[in-house]
């Protein structure tokens, strides 16, 4: 019942980051800005998450965990009420920040859950978590897009804030208090991190990995509204946000991916990943006159990026027991610079170039993440060892 707890309190932590996807289109056209202004909200959103895992997360191997996770959880849902009472792209930007930068909280309790489960079940128990975490991340955008139809894009915001404020509540009384205090001021335990890249080259490799496959995802989500919002397809908010309910079983795929990891199979995991991740790109390029092809590309891309980053975490996390906050923060702050990355790069494409721009940039960055693990592979091969 815990993994379940932390799974759904996970889940909707990070969905906070992603209510204004399906969005753009209204809070757009509510608040005057152009496509490539309103993809600044996304942006925002990353970075302040990017700027949480390096700031915030690292506590996570200093304080006691519980009474961090609580305290985070509100000041999201903080972020959360400040959007949705922001009368201009400032106020909004600004309450998009401080959720992105408190909604880390969700990488604080996958750790944590690696920390509380037996050795043998880790991978499940990470990939269950995860599991959670990306539902969240699917199911947002459809729950942002129905709750705008009943009210407006704000209603979503003030559900979230209390949404949050709930699972606080609930926190509270699931989670066991776990200190595990390393002896590092916080300036050193934030300098660990880079100690850790340099030391680590499975980090170094994961990282890149996590930056090009989230940055592909980012690519895709981010303008996949006004493509749906424009011609030929002319949809709402509320049934763009159900297309997010079609990555749901790449979602579910995440907990197989963990116990892949458990028999040693990860890097299987990460290969076919990346490689199906790359061929989505081919349904997607279809989208502006086929919907079944781009239902097909959403399936693939979602599967890919999900098995790519549980293998990612799973070998992670078999590094160093005692400093998984510290990996955590090093790997996913990687992981949403890569998103942020491809945020600001496919509101510009698609300002610029229609969808078919949109594509150039995500096949472009799938192919990176097969070149980096090629690269790898292919020293692997040539090692002595």
């Amino acid at each position: 019942m815990l993994v379940l707890i932390m799974a759904s309190a996970t889940g909707l932590a990070v969905a906070s980051n992603y209510f204004a996807q399906p969005l753009l289109p209204t809070m757009a056209k509510e608040l005057w800005l152009s496509t490539a202004k309103a993809g600044i909200i996304v942006t925002t959103a990353q970075l302040g998450y990017a700027a949480g895992l390096l700031f915030i997360v690292p506590l996570g191997d200093l304080c006691e965990r519980r009474g961090l996770i609580l305290v985070m959880a509100l000041l999201s849902a903080a972020g959360l009420l400040t959007t949705a009472l922001a009368p201009t792209l400032s106020m909004v930007l600004v309450g998009t920040a401080l959720t992105g930068l408190f909604s880390v909280v969700a990488q604080i309790l996958v750790p944590f859950a690696a920390t509380l489960a037996a050795p043998e079940k880790r991978g499940k128990v990470v990939g269950t978590v995860m599991s959670g975490l990306l539902l969240g991340i699917l199911f947002a955008r459809t729950v942002a897009g129905a709750l705008t139809s009943l009210g407006s894009w704000r209603t979503v915001y003030f559900a979230g804030a209390g949404a949050m404020v709930v699972a606080t509540l609930v926190l509270r009384r699931a989670l066991p208090r776990h200190h595990e205090p390393v002896n590092l001021s916080y300036f050193r335990l934030l300098m660990s991190i880079f100690g850790l890249f340099r030391d680590e080259p499975v980090l170094r490799v994961r990282a890149l990995l996590g930056a090009a496959t989230f940055g592909t995802f980012s690519v895709f989500w981010t303008s996949m509204a006004f493509l749906l919002a424009g011609p030929p397809y002319w949809m709402l908010p509320s049934t763009i946000g159900l297309f997010g309910l079609v990555g749901v079983a790449g979602a579910l795929a995440a907990s197989s991916s963990g116990r892949l990891a458990d028999r040693g199979k990860g890097d299987w995991a990460t290969g076919g990943g990346l490689l199906l991740l790359l061929g989505s790109w081919i349904p997607l390029a279809l989208a502006r006159s086929s919907m079944g092809a781009f239902l097909a590309g959403v399936l693939l891309l979602d599967l890919a990026v999900q098995g790519v980053h549980i293998s990612n975490q799973a070998a992670i996390y078999r590094i160093r027991p005692e400093a998984r906050n510290r990996l955590t923060a090093a790997y996913m702050t990687s992981y949403f610079l890569g998103g942020a990355a491809g945020s600001l790069l496919s509101a510009a494409a698609f300002s610029h170039f229609g969808w078919m721009g949109v594509v150039a940039v995500g096949t472009a960055m799938s192919a990176c993440g097969m070149i980096v693990w090629a690269v790898v592979k292919g020293r692997m091969r040539l090692s002595p060892g």
